[in-house]
């Protein structure tokens, strides 16, 4: 006789997989991400309050104007007299950062010669001015870039002609239009 067994096979219709693990959530986890939104929240409200309180202060400090700062470079300049050519290309990029703030008008990055090609086309300065301020610059390059070794006097000139040229150029004071728009009679020749 053949045995069977018959309660094998319903045993194995009724195997089944194992469940995954089911996730327990941290209960605390709500009070992490509630804290971490609270943190970025306050950190861009104190930024925007900084930015802000940035932003007033800056507006509240008057920029110094260009003739004003020429002046004080020139007289800072003043201090390299001894030294030529550092003195010549403080006073010569001193003149042409001015005169850029001042009108506008593309310096410090020419040459000379380019410089005063585009000047001699143009009303900035009248031809007197325009005369003695390219003598000036002719002067600066020969001790920048003809290693010419000037003497204090001749310094002394060049610096003289740069405050001169800020003097003549710079704003007027109030009631005093005649600086503002100067006359082709008013302004002196700059020393070479």
């Amino acid at each position: 006789m053949i045995a069977t067994n018959t309660s094998v096979a319903p045993i194995a219709a009724d195997i089944r997989d194992i469940k995954p693990p089911i996730e327990i959530t941290d209960p605390w986890a709500w009070l992490g991400w509630t804290l971490g939104a609270l943190a970025l929240v306050i950190a861009a409200v104190l930024l925007w309050r900084w930015w802000q309180k940035r932003r007033r202060q800056i507006a509240l400090v008057p920029p110094v104007p260009a003739h004003v700062r020429a002046r004080q470079q020139l007289d800072e300049a003043l201090a390299l007299i001894g030294q030529p050519k550092p003195f010549v290309v403080a006073v010569s990029g001193t003149a042409r950062t001015y005169l850029e703030e001042r009108f506008d008008f593309r310096a410090p990055d020419r040459t000379t010669e380019e410089f005063l090609r585009e000047l001699s086309g143009t009303a900035l300065l009248d031809r007197e001015q325009k005369n003695s301020l390219g003598a000036f610059l002719q002067s600066c390059d020969l001790v920048k870039f003809a290693r010419y070794e000037p003497r204090e006097t001749e310094l002394r000139e060049l610096h003289g002609a740069a405050v001169k040229l800020v003097e003549e150029t710079g704003p007027a004071a109030e009631g005093d239009s005649e600086r503002n728009n100067p006359s082709p009679q008013a302004g002196a020749s700059l020393p070479s």
